[in-house]
């Protein structure tokens, strides 16, 4: 059905392709895997654009970061203690990645005490230079996720992300008003319509959003222009080395998750993948379009 759309178009005028691409999907529905698949053409488009131009893709959409901050995400409740240390580790001291994410929620939250004592060995290992994120992918209720929210606080911990459904927008935001940490939330975001809500609901300290899920470069942009508009800022969600050069365009980006299976998956697959330096990415702007691979 994109097909029908896309073949035959300008390849300069990717906003109109992408409005004819959200048309033509319309009845088929527009969270899923059509807005997935959307971005998937959305992407090659805006590459293609850049070749045609000779430009780097972050040069096309404009940079207002010369790198993009990284923080290291993984810590899987499936880990061991000495699997999660390691690989936490790894990235603040072989990587220099000064911030990392371990996931929390165990058994979707019937494991509190193993989620906390997860936090406070990473702490102890990592000492108080590096932040601290954690990820409940919406594991707690919302009494559960306030009274986990101050004893993560305790430990150092700054960002708390999904620690209940991102579906409960007030719970979101009661989890906020009542926690020293950050809430964060919006992966799970399909359109503008998604984000809107959630920014209204006053749900999130810093909004997340999914370049590969929210109908790729085009729409993650508006989201973090509407992000913007409510004095927030944005964090990428995963897909580092498809997000690193729209990333670098944002102003108001706090972040790029560098997501560890992404990290490996991306090895298998591509030439060129950008690799960590001292917490950031440094997207190769000698080249047209995404990078040479």
């Amino acid at each position: 059905m994109l097909a029908e759309v896309v073949l035959g178009g300008d390849p300069f005028d990717v906003p109109g392709a992408w409005a004819g691409m959200v048309g033509a999907i319309r009845n088929l529905g527009r969270p899923g895997i059509a807005s997935m698949a959307i971005a998937a053409v959305d992407t090659a488009l805006w590459d293609l654009k850049a070749r045609l131009l000779q430009q780097p893709l972050a040069r096309l959409l404009g940079i207002a970061h010369d790198q993009v901050a990284v923080y290291g995400s993984g810590g899987f409740t499936s880990f061991t203690g000495d699997e999660l240390v390691e690989q936490l580790s790894g990235w603040a001291q072989r990587d220099r990645i000064p911030r990392v994410k371990l996931k929390v929620g165990t058994a979707w939250g019937a494991r509190q005490s193993r989620d906390l004592e997860r936090v406070r060995r990473v702490r102890e290992a990592l000492g108080g230079e590096v932040e601290l994120y954690v990820d409940a992918n919406g594991a707690y209720d919302r009494k559960q996720a306030i009274r986990l929210a101050r004893e993560f606080a305790d430990l150092g911990v700054t960002w708390f992300e999904e620690p209940v459904s991102s579906d409960d927008l007030e719970g979101l935001r009661e989890v906020r008003d009542q926690s020293a940490t950050e809430v964060a939330a919006g992966e799970y975001g399909y359109d503008l319509a998604y984000f809107q809500r959630m920014l209204q609901a006053g749900a999130v300290d810093c909004l997340q959003a999914d370049v590969s899920r929210c109908a790729g470069i085009t729409e993650w942009l508006r989201v973090a222009a509407l992000a913007a508009g409510h004095n927030l800022e944005i964090s990428a969600h995963c897909a580092q080395s498809l997000t690193a050069h729209p990333a670098m365009s944002v102003p108001n980006l706090r972040h790029l998750e560098y997501f560890a299976d992404h990290a490996r998956v991306d090895r298998l697959l591509f030439d060129g993948v950008l690799d960590p330096d001292g917490g950031t990415l440094r997207p190769d702007l000698s080249v047209p379009g995404w990078d040479s691979s």
